[in-house]
């Protein structure tokens, strides 16, 4: 029995593991790797195993960093099964087949560069395309939460909520060989405790081993208390200056988060006075989702929570250009969340160098990433070749994101029985550390943190490094 860990090693994006026994071999997670160019070239290598040697696939949920490989994986050959939880699959169908249109789209426009002669090196075909998106939904099935389900002779499975986006799982799997089980518990991405919307993470009664995601194992959310007194203040000084405000936000998760907080506070931050756009197709189409599944949401959170009486949602190319024009009183939340592309970077390139507007950072923003040099502290960009002045104030609100901080991650593994290994994931180095030693000096836990491509043995759990240091 062994876990060979393939992606999110001390990163934070490309999740993906394989879990193999003398019988069958299963997949949790085929993520793609976001960050500069360089990183995101590594999406376009083979993958590290035989595709048609996979006999199933599980899914945590629907972020691109841990589902936007699927497509991929259909097209290498892979017909089997994709677990995962029917509201994962719904937003699935809306994360993937926009990921295959941007494909496309990058690829049409390397080969007009190349046709002009600016780039011979311009990569001119998508990683997958819309269709193949589509092709790859045809492979998905439900499970639900909290039903312990035999998958394979040797593999069962329960799903637990992770409320980190609606759908999003913890993954317990059982994993036998000859007379030996052992009990592995990936966490997939853990939600911030009391956060708007979504339950909090289900407890895990225990374990063996638990591959534990890392993202804020280096510090601790302000209080909601303290985040939401931050965002109003926010609105309220721009108000003051006559500008606008720029958020870029992640279509699925934390644009409802949004909308949801807007509508609790709409009197006191006196957000009838706005004009309120959601300029990405995706995130309008997720909220749908997220509206339909309402019995998924904290008891607190009705149908109709993300309904404003001054939202306008631009679907159409033309709807985004004329945002361009507004000089003041517009709030504009707009994809991609870690500004690497959509309709976000035109807003930038409009209004960053206007020193009445502000930008709010309100989610996890990866290395090599245009919204990790703005909350950097950057002083210039670069877009479309033009250099622009940031002159707009960049506020991070670490407090709305929708990940466990430190003392969250401590206190839901502080609930695991049986004194598990820890194999610490989905983290830079500098959160992993802290953590690892938190979770040593607080629980006395047996720590582990792996590279990418090294293997656990599931019968002794012991790291197996495959590279030289």
């Amino acid at each position: 029995m062994k876990l060979h860990v393939l992606g999110a090693a001390q990163e934070v994006t490309g999740s993906c593991y394989l879990v193999e026994t003398n019988q069958s071999r299963v997949l949790v997670e085929c993520g793609l790797i976001q960050g500069n160019y360089e990183a995101e070239q590594r999406n376009r290598h083979p993958f590290l195993f035989d595709v048609r040697q996979i006999d199933a696939v599980f899914l945590t949920h629907a972020h691109l960093d841990h589902s936007g490989r699927i497509p991929q994986l259909i097209k290498a050959g892979y017909r089997g099964p994709i677990y995962t939880h029917q509201a994962t699959i719904d937003l699935c169908s809306i994360l993937l087949r926009d990921s295959g249109f941007l494909n496309e789209k990058e690829a049409e426009l390397a080969r007009r560069k190349k046709h002009a002669g600016k780039n011979k090196h311009a990569l001119t075909e998508p990683l997958y395309t819309a269709q193949d998106a589509e092709m790859a939904m045809r492979y998905f099935k439900a499970l639900p939460y909290d039903q312990h389900m035999a998958i394979l002779p040797d593999i069962e499975v329960r799903y637990r909520d992770a409320g980190h986006i609606l759908g999003s799982a913890s993954i317990e799997m059982w994993v036998s060989e000859g007379n030996r089980t052992t009990k592995v518990v990936f966490s997939g991405d853990l939600g911030h405790i009391n956060a708007p919307i979504l339950k909090d993470p289900a407890p895990i009664d225990d374990a063996d081993l638990v591959l534990l995601e890392s993202t804020y194992g280096d510090r601790n959310h302000r209080s909601w208390e303290d985040t939401w007194a931050e965002l109003g203040s926010i609105f309220q000084q721009t108000q003051h200056h006559h500008g606008n405000i720029l958020i870029p936000a992640f279509a699925v998760g934390r644009t409802q988060e949004l909308l949801y907080v807007f509508k609790q506070n709409f009197q006191d931050w006196h957000l009838n006075e706005w004009q309120i756009f959601l300029d990405s197709p995706m995130a309008i189409e997720a909220t749908k989702v997220y509206a339909r599944y309402a019995h998924l949401h904290d008891d607190d959170c009705s149908q109709d929570a993300f309904d404003l009486p001054n939202l306008t949602n631009c679907s159409s190319p033309e709807q985004s250009m004329m945002l361009n024009n507004i000089r003041s009183g517009a709030i504009i939340i707009a994809g991609s969340g870690m500004c690497n592309g959509g309709r976000i970077r035109h807003h930038i390139q409009h209004h960053i160098n206007y020193r009445q507007n502000q930008m709010i950072i309100v989610g996890f923003q990866a290395q090599g990433t245009l919204g990790r040099q703005l909350v950097d502290g950057t002083k210039t960009i670069r877009l479309w070749g033009e250099e622009i002045a940031v002159q707009a104030k960049v506020h991070t609100i670490g407090g709305l994101s929708a990940h466990a901080d430190q003392d969250g991650l401590l206190s839901w593994c502080r609930h695991i029985k049986g004194n598990p290994t820890i194999g610490l994931i989905h983290g830079e180095p500098t959160a992993i550390t802290p953590l690892a030693n938190r979770l040593k000096a607080d629980l006395g836990l047996r720590i582990i943190v792996p590279n990418r491509k090294d293997v656990i043995d599931l019968a002794t759990l012991r790291l197996h490094s495959t590279t030289h240091h």
